[in-house]
């Protein structure tokens, strides 16, 4: 018998990754294809669902080429895209708009709509205290009907990045109980469908537009149609096995499948992701969100919309073609990057203050101040950023026993230190820090037969790296920036208020 490897797909922000892995977790081959985002207006953010196709058949293609494997070794599929970039399908299941990705926020009006329906759907945001997040599926689909009720009527099916794909390889419309538990406001271990609050809103057809079939992590969808085979370079009838958000599905690739445990998934955006046994919602976080992940477990959440996204533009406006010097001469710095605070909202603010109008600020520039000061600062902002997360979990009664952290921000050691500084706590990185690739390949095990459940394929697929300590002396001198960055969100937010009043 041959052996057997597994494909696994993320499909980004920037672009959309394939990896070629074995049993074990050992990656063999990856390949990136990249697509362009359109911004035809502040706040938003559209891509074209044809360019998500087009890189999937690029990256798989290249990726399968590469590992030097033959086609028919491969056992299955899965694949995770981001989470809420929303599109719009005829009976074709071709986009009769662009898709309104995840950073796009044009819709905080109708995310305030939701609000004031006070429907008890809403538990999930701060324990219905909101506010809602413009990010999400329901304000998207709201807003579509309200400003381009021809493009709401065209659309037989809304649905995500993820069921777009899913639809396109095997010909079978569903969603990821993952998505549509953590972004939908769909509760299965209770009511299902929000049929309430959709009525209130006036949306009730979007309850018929959404997927009927909602599948689990790990389970089949279906066979890739002979279409899609061509189009991949892969064998007809190949399992494609559900997936759900990359950021999601990375946790599984860290191994985060334990009560207690949380996930630091960074990128362009961060993600802080843990399970508890027990469900319950709390100000200033998202979640529960029941059986989103695992069966049985409850996913808590806090994510920051714009992280790597930032040093990546401050990047791109000193005009430096990598990061090596930048991370070089910031880490000569002080904490605190000389009485230097960024606020690093630039795309609103996703927990805990879920506001999508804040934007990004730097406080305390003086003419000493160089473009070191500006990136250390940014960097350290986003450890802020992430530490008022943790802080806000604390709050509700959740406390991480670990955390685990893949993504961007593993590539840089200041990076990563600061993280450790700031909130005091190991950051634990795995071998492979690919994690929503490894996550894929291991739910593509799961829905193979190869093991039984995820927990038993993470066990023998995710292997432990090392381990970053924080300096507690360094952590102590963080503490008055950790409060001035607190204090800028506030004197910020009153700011604007004025301006706007």
């Amino acid at each position: 018998m041959s052996k057997k490897y597994l494909l696994g797909v993320d499909g980004g922000t920037e672009g959309l990754r394939a990896g070629i892995f074995d049993i074990s977790g050992t990656p063999l081959a990856y390949a990136s294809t990249t697509y362009t985002t359109q911004f035809p207006a502040p706040s938003w953010a559209e891509q074209d669902p044809n360019d998500w196709w087009d890189a999937l058949g690029k990256s798989v293609r290249k990726a399968i080429s590469d590992s030097g494997i033959s086609v028919d070794q491969i056992a299955a599929m899965a694949v995770d895209t981001t989470c809420c970039s929303v599109v719009a399908l005829d009976d074709s299941g071709n986009p009769v708009r662009p898709a309104l990705i995840w950073m796009d926020v044009r819709s905080a009006e109708q995310a305030e709509q939701m609000v004031a329906t006070e429907d008890d759907a809403l538990r999930i945001n701060s324990n219905g205290s909101g506010p809602v997040s413009a990010e999400w599926m329901i304000p998207k689909a709201l807003w579509i009907k309200q400003n381009e009720p021809e493009n709401f009527d065209r659309a037989v099916t809304i649905c995500e990045y993820q069921d777009y794909i899913n639809l396109h390889l095997t010909g079978r419309l569903g969603a990821s109980i993952n998505n549509v538990s953590t972004r939908w406001h769909c509760d299965y271990s209770r009511e299902g469908v929000p049929k309430s609050l959709l009525e209130k809103l006036d949306l009730g057809e979007l309850a018929e537009k959404w997927p009927q079939d909602v599948f689990r992590l790990g389970e089949l969808v279906g066979g890739l149609t002979p279409r899609a085979a061509g189009h991949l370079g892969l064998t007809p009838d190949l399992p494609v096995v559900q997936g759900g958000a990359d950021a999601q599905i990375g946790m599984i690739g860290l191994g985060v499948v334990k009560p207690g445990n949380l996930a630091l998934i960074t990128g362009s955006s961060h993600l802080h992701l843990g399970l508890s046994e027990k469900p319950f919602h709390g100000t200033g976080i998202w979640g529960t969100y029941a059986d989103a992940l695992l069966p049985g477990l409850h996913t808590v959440e806090g994510g920051q919309t714009s992280t790597g996204s930032v040093i990546n533009w401050l990047k791109n406006l000193f005009g430096e073609s990598d990061y090596e010097a930048l991370n070089r001469d910031a880490s000569k710095l002080p904490p605190g990057s000389e009485n230097l605070i960024v606020q690093e909202h630039f795309q609103g603010n996703r927990t805990p203050h879920t506001d999508p109008k804040s934007r990004g600020a730097f406080h305390g520039l003086t003419l000493k101040h160089g473009r070191e000061h500006l990136f250390r600062a940014a960097i350290e902002g986003v450890a802020f950023g992430s530490e008022l997360i943790l802080e806000s979990m604390r709050t509700n009664g959740f406390f991480p026993e670990s955390i685990v952290v893949s993504g961007g921000a593993t590539r840089s050691e200041l990076w990563l230190q600061i993280h450790s500084d700031v909130s005091n706590l190991p950051l634990t990185l795995t071998k492979n820090p690919d994690a929503p690739l490894l996550g894929c390949a291991i739910l593509a095990a799961v829905g193979a037969g190869i093991y039984e459940d995820i927990p038993t394929a993470v066990e023998q697929m995710v292997q432990i790296d090392r381990v970053i300590e924080p300096n507690s002396q360094v952590h102590a001198e963080y503490q008055p920036f950790y409060e001035a960055y607190k204090a800028s969100y506030v004197g910020l937010r009153n700011i604007r208020n004025n301006l706007e009043n």
